[in-house]
């Protein structure tokens, strides 16, 4: 169709490995897990062959492009591409779980004295409710909850309504994973810091998408995966971003020797290494960290604002076809439509959705389904097609009657 061949970003299809033949009709789920790139296939063979296969342990220190940098250079990477943020300030390591826990426990515990609240909304992903309740029972802070609507999100109004002198810290998702809004960051960010508190952005649905400027915004804080957007694969590593300000102030708790000043001393005694690389623990995941680096070069070569152009068409036409064949049929979007309030997905509610999702999946279309009864159709701007959404909305409306 028309839409498809106007296309700018079109040609970047090619550069991902193909599904097997009759396996896929469409994949509407990029903003879960994002597509291997051909990059990152031929880069990850590379790797065993050359870096790793014949190198092997010599690949830490030696060469043009040691490991050891690794989390530091993929962190400045992503920053450049998708962050707006200044080298120094983001790497790459651990889990989003594992990473989220190290931020937010290193601003609780630089809070001074008498703030003793975390501010959070009742909708935003799972894992961040959790890690935050965990936190609290560690550290005997209270929870203060925003009751957020699961078709929207949480407002800025709804933040300058709660944050006080005993808020410690903020912790929002940028893009909701239930509904896509996309939250005001900037007017937030200065909200909660007009209340002497810090915030933490979770990036894990904006990432790659949306563009940001975490330096200009003044924020202090953020997380995100890289397995969507960014097409770095299952359980690919997360990064963390702390702004420059804070370096040497927040202390995050999980001490390994790769966080430690001079590592290969095995001296005693935790000394944190300088600047972003004291948020490293562990050994840095090399082989994880291959097809991130590949995903983020296609991004910077494509431009996250010519990548968010395209995903507020894919968003825009998904909407007008369910207006036109879903709406009718008692479909509702869950979804805003103010395109400056919605991320890269959609989500279209009706009671009966759970089976109609389990039929897609058999019928080669891929989205994802989020209880109780939502299908949440991704468009991941680089591998989605404008005939990905009307296959998809087709199957849908065939499904109902």
């Amino acid at each position: 169709m028309d839409l498809d061949l106007d296309d700018p970003l079109q040609h970047f299809l090619d550069d991902f490995v193909p599904a097997k033949q009759g396996r896929l009709a469409a994949y509407l789920d990029g903003n879960s897990l994002g597509r291997p790139t051909k990059a990152a296939q031929s880069a990850l063979a590379e790797l065993v062959t050359d870096a790793w296969g014949s190198e092997l342990i010599r690949g830490w220190t030696d060469g043009d492009d040691p490991w050891m940098q690794w989390p530091e250079q993929t962190g400045d990477l992503i920053a450049d591409a998708c962050l707006g943020a200044a080298d120094g300030q983001t790497v790459v390591a651990d889990s989003t779980t594992v990473m989220l826990y190290k931020l937010a426990r290193a601003a609780v515990d630089a809070a001074p004295d008498g703030r003793d609240e975390i501010v959070l909304d009742t909708d935003n992903f799972p894992t961040d409710r959790y890690v935050l309740e965990g936190i609290s029972r560690e550290r005997g802070f209270n929870l203060r909850w925003i009751d957020a609507d699961p078709d929207t999100g949480v407002t800025p109004d709804q933040i300058a309504a709660v944050v006080g002198e005993r808020t410690a810290l903020v912790v929002l998702s940028h893009v909701a994973y239930r509904s896509a809004w996309l939250a005001d960051m900037p007017a937030i960010t200065k909200i909660v810091h007009d209340a002497g508190a810090l915030v933490l952005w979770d990036l894990c649905h904006s990432v790659g998408v949306v563009p940001m400027q975490l330096d200009e915004w003044g924020v202090d804080l953020a997380v995100g995966c890289t397995y969507k957007y960014l097409n770095g694969g299952p359980g690919a590593p997360a990064f963390g971003y702390v702004a420059r300000r804070h370096q040497g102030n927040l202390r995050q708790p999980i001490h390994g020797w790769m966080g430690r000043a001079e590592p290969f001393e095995m001296a005693p005694g935790y000394v944190p290494a300088g600047g972003i690389r004291s948020l490293v623990s562990g050994t840095p995941p090399i082989v994880g960290m291959v097809p991130v680096r590949a995903g983020v070069q296609m991004v910077q070569r494509a431009k996250v604002e010519a990548i968010r152009e395209k995903s507020v068409a894919l968003t825009e036409f998904a909407i007008e076809v369910h207006d036109a064949w879903l709406a009718p049929l008692g479909v509702r979007l869950a979804s805003p439509r103010d395109a400056k309030r919605r991320g890269g997905h959609i989500t279209l509610c009706r009671n009966d959705f759970r089976e109609v999702y389990r039929q897609l999946w058999d019928d080669g279309v891929i989205p994802d389904f989020r209880a109780p009864d939502g299908i949440r159709i991704g468009l991941a701007p680089l591998t989605t097609r404008f005939t990905d959404v009307t296959t998809s909305m087709e199957l849908i409306r065939g499904s109902l009657g």
